[in-house]
């Protein structure tokens, strides 16, 4: 059974007590897993400084030298800011009053001739201030530019001159064992990287997000690191830390990341019209478990995505979706469940074009629907 997830930005208070002690059985797991991290680490470094001798381009590793990250993040960490909010929260029905919130989160330089950074929606949901702190001691006001609660992304903006970047990489590229680390502000505490290797994919129903597609890490994620960077052992972003799963703000090992490729179309929808227009085909799709399909009278696919309701008028309906059609891919990629067919969905806007290849009655066929607005539900077929 899943535990609570906690997002991985809360109240400075909140964060603070993270500093316990851990009992001894713990320490001795933590440990031995920080061993096989390192020694997994140690092992990618001879390989690479092998490949590199063997093509000419380096030596060997100087004995007196251990593997290192540390040339890459000198290059990388200064474009990880910590992100400082001020503000209040709504009056509940047991607190009449508005409280007063101090969070600290991180956020990401998203485009630095800009001067964006990129970061969680819940970090600066409740902001009336926005302080943004660079590693070079520069402390500087951000406006909100926009945000998507349902994607859990925000951008920001400060003017600032000679901003920090950091390299974008490919998150559809990446695969479950490869080492990543983990770069924030957890506790209130200064900038502080973790590492570990990503433990799953396409993670979906954690209960965190209306969309749900994370990257899964056993690099540590605590309060404090919302907003903050994965990336990869060649230094490149591959995602935006977000949650963790636990029974307080001691992380258990289980962090979620926003995959950056996903990142970049909601950050770049942001900029381009300061708002998420989100529009639907009027379809709605359910993995294709042994119920489902019985239901349908369909036999079962490997994996994919079943029609089970095309609203009347819909995009879906005029575009010749049906019910009990099978959708195996969305564009070049493939349908792996029904979650990730619905955020790829809303991560189109009003007008784009959705490409659909599904099985009928067992025949492949394309389907191309415009996105359309989202109407009052009527009937279906």
């Amino acid at each position: 059974m899943l535990e609570t997830p906690l997002y991985a930005s809360q109240a400075v208070a909140y964060a603070v007590s993270a500093g316990r002690s851990i009992p001894i059985r713990r320490q001795e797991f933590m440990l031995a897993t920080m061993n096989r991290i390192f020694a997994a680490i140690a092992l990618s470094f001879v390989v690479a400084q092998g490949n590199a001798a063997d093509d000419g381009t380096a030596g060997a590793v100087p004995p007196d030298r251990l593997p290192s990250f540390a040339p890459i993040l000198k290059k990388i960490t200064p474009a990880v800011a910590k992100v400082e909010i001020r503000g209040r929260a709504a009056a509940t029905g047991t607190n009449p009053r508005r409280r007063e919130i101090h969070e600290v989160g991180s956020g990401v330089v998203y485009d630095a001739s800009q001067g964006l950074i990129i970061t969680n929606h819940h970090v600066i949901d409740h902001a009336d201030e926005i302080t943004v702190t660079l590693t070079d001691g520069r402390i500087l006001r951000a406006k909100r530019v926009g945000s998507d609660p349902d994607f859990d992304l925000a951008l920001i903006k400060v003017r600032a001159d000679n901003l920090p970047s950091i390299p974008f990489g490919d998150s559809s590229k990446l695969e479950v064992g490869d080492i990543v680390l983990a770069i924030g502000y957890p506790a209130n505490l200064a900038q502080s990287v973790t590492s570990g290797i990503v433990s799953g994919l396409h993670r979906t129903n954690i209960g965190i997000e209306q969309h749900e597609n994370f990257i899964q890490t056993d690099a540590a994620v605590y309060p404090g690191n919302s907003g903050g960077a994965l990336v990869d052992t060649k230094g490149d972003l591959v995602g935006i830390n977000t949650a963790f799963i636990g029974s307080t703000n001691t992380n258990p090992g289980v962090g979620f990341a926003i995959p950056v490729n996903m990142s970049r179309i909601i950050a770049d929808q942001l900029l381009k019209y300061g708002d998420i227009r989100r529009g639907t085909l009027g379809i709605t799709i359910e993995d294709p478990t042994p119920a489902v399909l019985r239901d349908m009278k369909l036999t079962a696919p490997q994996s994919g995505a079943v029609i089970t309701r095309v609203d009347r008028g819909s995009a879906g309906e005029r575009a010749g979706l049906k019910s009990g059609d099978v959708v195996t891919k969305f564009g070049e990629r493939a349908v792996i469940n029904a979650p990730f067919l619905r955020t790829r969905i809303a991560l189109l806007r009003i007008g784009e074009t959705a490409e659909l290849a599904i099985l009928r009655d067992g025949k492949p066929m394309t389907i191309r629907a415009v996105v359309a607005e989202r109407q009052p539900r009527t009937s279906s077929k």
